[in-house]
């Protein structure tokens, strides 16, 4: 592996300052640098992949035995070494398929579960399960994370397919957000779901707590209005909710790989459950194209590859999701949890320091807000930051498809504008068109100049339905496994969150004035300060 990553850098090298444009001159290149998975366009080839590069990458996932692990993955190995455990967050969208671990059949409990959550999903849309006030209107969903950011993604992504309960995600400790989100809602129709995998995660269960004496002082029995998304079902009924309420999922589907199964269920509330198994048939599909087609033409290892190429290559700290989609807003949200608290691993598997770095800073915002933000930085900052954008080819609106078009304009005309820029002789012309001359038009044009030649990329849907999304959703998880195993490390665990939070209860009493010792001066003045604020 040393050794192709050395090639990897030497082609770089002598890439020198080539530019994306001049690639072009090759006139299969839009083609050829594309892939297509069940109508998902994956487009590439503004980026400074070459043919040479792109065969050293796929060497490189070659090397790293990219298809062993991920035939080990789907079959139930236990690949996430450091937990033990198997990584099968697929089983819960292949309903009809069947995957051993340990020995034991696994789909029969993940059919039955499903089936579970159909029929309360039908229940309560239809009315058969009521509030103590009546039919169901809202559905409030208090988790943090992945029991959070997948569903709340999801839920506004396919807003147009909304046909049941309003829905709501509560996820901070902040008291801020609960109380915004329950004050406009009426206690006896609203259904709160408590996310919680064991039932203790202190985040979600103060607000579940908080919800809780909230539908306290206006129903009979809260707990009746109380749905667990849970394994603890002991600690779910001591809060008060029936098992025929608890929908549990096995310790081998991580928190934020977990809204295909019970952590979805807000979402299938919304859309209804014929709707929410389109959206498990899209990530289906992904999986299928992920394990079967070659991996030159796979869009989760190519995605995966040019993440590479741009981060552990050509050294590009961060990369930006650029939605060109108003409901895809809170998408790089949840793809920042999703890669970052993945591959943000500072040792390789067998617990060595990595020989690379590993992953970037991944943020954005949708299109065509974050061009009045930070496509200033994108454009003209000395940093290149490469783009990845995403649009569909058609929206929900026919009556206004005139915003669709011009929002469509802007996706395509941002990346050939990274790519191409504006050159300082083109910037001069400009000038002198104003009617500037001398210092001042070459001050000025100075101003003006696109260094171009940064890299991005385009994946094109035809429209964002629940299929759709689901394949985005699994593309996204693919790309993240497939940089994992380049780079040797465990995607599936996420030690880095543990720290933060076990001190987090020995400052609690410091802030109640109690006696806490072990803590550092500036914590402990800060604390002080908080306790005299707050008195």
């Amino acid at each position: 592996m040393t050794e192709i990553w050395n090639r990897l850098k030497d082609h770089r090298k002598t890439q020198g300052e080539a530019r994306i444009e001049a690639l072009f001159a090759d006139p299969s290149r839009a083609e050829a640098f594309s892939a297509e998975a069940d109508g998902l366009v994956f487009d590439y080839s503004k980026t400074m992949i070459d043919a040479g590069a792109r065969d050293l990458l796929l060497d490189l996932a070659r090397g790293a035995d990219v298809e062993a692990r991920r035939e080990a993955m789907f079959t139930g190995a236990k690949i996430n070494e450091t937990e033990g455990r198997a990584v099968l967050h697929t089983a819960l969208r292949n309903l009809a398929g069947s995957v051993m671990v340990d020995g034991a059949e696994v789909m029969d409990e993940v059919r039955a579960t499903h089936a579970r959550m159909t029929d309360f999903a039908r229940a309560v849309r239809d009315g058969s399960f009521a509030g103590q006030g009546g039919a169901i209107t809202d559905v409030v969903n208090i988790g943090i994370g992945g029991s959070d950011l997948g569903p709340a993604m999801a839920a506004l992504a396919l807003a147009p397919y909304h046909d049941g309960p309003r829905t709501h995600f509560v996820s901070n400790v902040d008291g801020a957000d609960i109380a915004d989100t329950l004050k406009e809602l009426d206690p006896a129709t609203t259904l709160v779901i408590v996310a919680s995998k064991t039932f203790t995660t202190i985040e979600t269960m103060t607000n579940a707590r908080t919800a809780r004496d909230w539908m306290g002082k206006a129903v009979a029995d809260p707990g009746a209005q109380f749905v667990a998304l849970s394994s603890a079902a002991g600690k779910a009924a001591e809060f008060g909710i029936d098992e025929s309420r608890v929908f549990g999922f096995e310790d081998w589907v991580g928190g934020r790989y977990s809204m295909w199964g019970p952590i979805g269920l807000s979402l299938m509330l919304a859309v209804a459950p014929e709707r929410f198994d389109e959206f498990l048939a899209g990530g289906a599909a992904m999986d299928a194209h992920f394990r079967g087609a070659p991996l030159e033409a796979n869009l989760p290892v190519l995605l995966a590859l040019v993440g590479i190429w741009h981060h552990q290559v050509c050294g590009y700290p961060t990369r930006a999701v650029l939605p060109y989609d108003n409901r895809l807003m809170r998408l790089p949200a949840y793809l920042q949890q999703l890669e970052m608290e993945s591959n943000g691993k500072r040792v390789a598997m067998d617990g060595s320091d990595l020989a690379v770095v590993s992953g970037p800073v991944v943020w954005g915002e949708p299109g065509t807000n974050g061009q009045h933000a930070f496509y200033q930085l994108i454009h003209q900052g000395t940093v290149p930051v490469p783009c990845e954008f995403i649009l569909a080819a058609k929206g929900h609106e026919p009556d206004l498809a005139h915003h669709h078009i011009l929002l469509a304009a802007n996706c395509l005309a941002q990346s050939e504008a990274l790519m191409r820029g504006r050159s300082l002789d083109e910037a001069r012309a400009l000038m002198a068109a104003k009617g500037l001359t001398g210092a001042e038009l070459d001050r000025q044009a100075r101003h003006r100049v696109f260094p171009g030649n940064r890299p991005s990329t385009t994946l094109l849907l035809e429209q964002l339905t629940p299929f759709a999304l689901g394949q985005i959703v699994a593309l996204y998880e693919h790309r993240v496994f497939v940089e994992g195993v380049i780079l040797g490390i465990n995607s599936f665990d996420q030690w880095g969150v543990e720290l933060g939070k076990e001190l987090a209860l020995k400052v609690e009493p410091l802030l109640k004035g109690e006696a806490a010792e072990g803590h550092d001066p500036s914590t402990e003045r800060l604390a002080g300060m908080i306790r005299s604020l707050r008195a």
